[in-house]
């Protein structure tokens, strides 16, 4: 059984999809760049990027009724591995005991041209 998720309070998709889907004990968070949930536009640099981006996950964890503990897994995609020390810096203030496992890659491009955007795993049980 798979339930389609949208969040009141998260910025909008950027295209056909949803925030996140829940499959049994699993909720997969679709990428959050760090986009505005007033506006839609994004901060200016990396730091506030990834701050907004965070944010944006939280919103959606508490959607569901749950909260960054239970991320297990995320995924890390930026423009420039360069800013992969101060992005860094910014998860970590966020994922304090529950640490999760995860990967960081530096891509192309980004959707709206964005610098960092993050997709999340997480488990209700």
């Amino acid at each position: 059984m798979r339930r389609s998720i949208n969040v009141e309070g998260a910025p909008a998709a950027v295209g056909p999809y949803v925030h996140a889907v829940k499959t049994g004990e699993m909720i997969f968070i679709s990428g959050q760049l760090g986009l505005d949930p007033a506006d839609g536009s994004l901060p200016e640099g990396v730091e506030a990027q990834t701050r907004q981006s965070l944010e944006n996950l939280k919103t959606i964890l508490e959607g569901c009724g749950l909260d960054l503990d239970h991320v297990c897994k995320t995924t890390i995609f930026l423009a420039d591995m360069g800013d992969f020390a101060r992005v860094n810096e910014i998860y970590a203030g966020y994922f304090r005991d529950a640490v999760p496992a995860r990967s960081c890659v530096e891509v192309a491009r980004l959707p709206k041209d964005g610098l960092v955007e993050i997709e999340a795993v997480a488990v209700t049980a």
